[in-house]
């Protein structure tokens, strides 16, 4: 139902990708999972009859546009987010 996919969406518009060590193991993995129980939980909605006030198609350009005006540090680059912590460097250190 395209308003399940318009509720889901919304739920992540604005994330950024930043894979630490440059692997998609933290935080993507994790974040999958959440977002499986996001669309879950969006199918429901939509099954109650809970409809996207902003239509699907609507809901992509806006997608789209954000992730065009986010920072290349903070798409799939490792240069930016979680990637940069202490912590993060320290786990690509011994990474690599």
């Amino acid at each position: 139902c395209v308003h399940a996919a318009a509720i889901a969406i919304k739920s992540f518009l604005g994330l950024v990708c930043d894979p630490v060590a440059g692997l998609v193991e933290v935080p993507c993995v994790k974040r999958n999972a959440t977002a499986a129980t996001v669309a879950l939980t969006a199918a429901e909605m939509a099954l109650a009859g809970i409809e996207s006030a902003i239509p699907l198609d609507e809901v992509i350009d806006a997608m789209n546009e954000i992730g065009k005006s986010m920072p290349c540090s903070l798409r799939e680059t490792a240069q930016g987010g979680l990637a940069i912590t202490p912590t993060g460097q320290r786990i690509q250190a011994e990474f690599l």
